[in-house]
């Protein structure tokens, strides 16, 4: 059980890894929108 445990917890990091990276792009992305108006 504890295998599991860590695996999520993993999991739980890298997908906020990524959702924080996503965030980011998409900040980026409005800037760059923004700046070509």
């Amino acid at each position: 059980m504890e295998q599991v445990k860590k695996q999520r917890g993993k999991l739980q990091k890298v997908l906020r890894e990524q959702k924080a990276r996503l965030y980011i792009i998409r900040r980026c992305v409005v800037m760059l929108l923004c700046w070509n108006d």
